[in-house]
């Protein structure tokens, strides 16, 4: 029996398992891979090939970056889905690795991304790239410290890749296909946003699909399926769930863009910078160069060639929320909630499960973070 099936089995209730439940069978699921890709380091005599000037330790750095306890919402979609799907306690097991797959992925997803948009924190402390690369100054290290900084997390990010796909491949034939359809519309929907970026693209089809592709499905519209296919679900519930985590995902991302250029970096753990200095090819550009008036019109062009100073970003920032583009994000908001909300009998007529969706919903759209 493998370490993470004995975490399991030592929680495996008696009758079906609430969220709680897979949430703490994730945790040790998690902590469990951990141990063992210590001992496989160790058998491996990866011991005698440490560097203690610069102090990387991939291992450790993945638990760290797996150990925030108010994070678990793809795992937490999963569930719901295997819930909505009739899951039951012999499906249960193949919920949890999934579920724990999906944060394995998450992070790879946040690592990789950290690079390409060269953020300088993220979930309040600072990316691993930043931080490699200031260990590798500090010594006085060879070679070029960003460089080095880039590629260590790079490769924490194929670690966690690989653990993900090693969790999900004993996984039902079902489920390692939507599994590999998530994966490669993550892929494409990060590279669709550096490449429109690049190419100073901005309309609504293209903003709205990089979106989905690169937030929405991953996070809300995959999680759901996969929960629903692990608990041997109806084809016709698959489809329903599909439709409604679209929708719950498409206002995941707006929200997600919105706390991009407004949030309270306090809150969210990440600058608010980021997504403006880099010209990012959001819906919310893409109102703002419908609704900014001719004085705006040089902040935007600079921002569309990603070339906004700090003071340049702020004033932008404003201008956008003066014009009412913040106005507008929050008006499609509420008209995604309204349509996810009234999709939701199609799912289920249990009152239980129905208003645990409606919290869902919310959290989704208003969230602070």
């Amino acid at each position: 029996m493998t370490a993470e099936m004995s975490a399991v089995s030592a929680v495996w209730p008696t009758t079906s398992a609430d969220l709680p439940d897979t949430i703490d069978a994730v945790d040790r699921v998690l902590a469990a891979r951990v141990a063992d890709l210590r001992q496989i380091l160790i058998d491996a005599g990866c011991g005698l090939l440490d560097s203690p000037r610069l102090g990387v330790d991939l291992v450790t750095e993945l638990e760290c970056r797996l150990a925030d306890p108010s994070k678990r919402f793809r795992p937490a979609l999963a569930h719901r889905g295997w819930q909505l799907g009739g899951g039951d306690d012999r499906s249960w097991h193949e919920l949890v690795r999934v579920a724990a797959a999906m944060d394995l992925l998450h992070l790879f997803g946040l690592v990789h991304d950290d690079i390409m948009d060269r953020s300088q924190t993220r979930r309040g402390r600072v990316t691993l790239h930043v931080d490699s690369s200031r260990r590798h100054r500090e010594i006085g290290a060879s070679g070029d410290p960003d460089h080095f900084g880039d590629s260590v997390a790079i490769l924490l990010g194929d670690l966690a890749l690989s653990e993900a796909n090693s969790l999900v491949g004993e996984c039902s034939a079902a489920v390692r296909h939507a599994w590999r359809v998530m994966s490669v519309e993550l892929v494409q929907g990060q590279l669709l946003d550096v490449t429109h970026a690049a190419d100073s693209r901005r309309d609504a089809a293209s903003s709205q699909l990089i979106a989905r592709l690169k937030s929405g499905r991953y996070t809300v519209t995959r999680p759901l399926q996969l929960g629903a296919l692990v608990a041997g679900s109806d084809p016709d519930v698959i489809d329903r769930l599909i439709a409604w985590g679209d929708v719950v995902g498409d206002a995941f991302a707006l929200r997600d863009d919105v706390l991009g250029v407004w949030g309270d970096p306090a809150v969210t753990g990440k600058p608010a910078d980021d997504d403006l200095m880099e010209g990012k090819p959001t819906m919310l550009l893409v109102w703002a160069a419908e609704l900014l008036d001719d004085r705006s019109r040089p902040l935007l062009n600079a921002c569309r060639l990603g070339r906004l100073s700090a003071d340049a970003v702020d004033r932008l920032r404003r201008a956008m929320e003066a014009a009412g583009v913040r106005r507008r994000a929050e008006h499609e908001l509420r008209a995604m909630t309204q349509r996810a909300r009234a999709m939701i009998p199609q799912l289920t007529d249990d009152r239980a499960a129905a208003d645990a969706l409606h919290v869902l919903i919310d959290t989704v759209a208003w969230r602070a973070a």
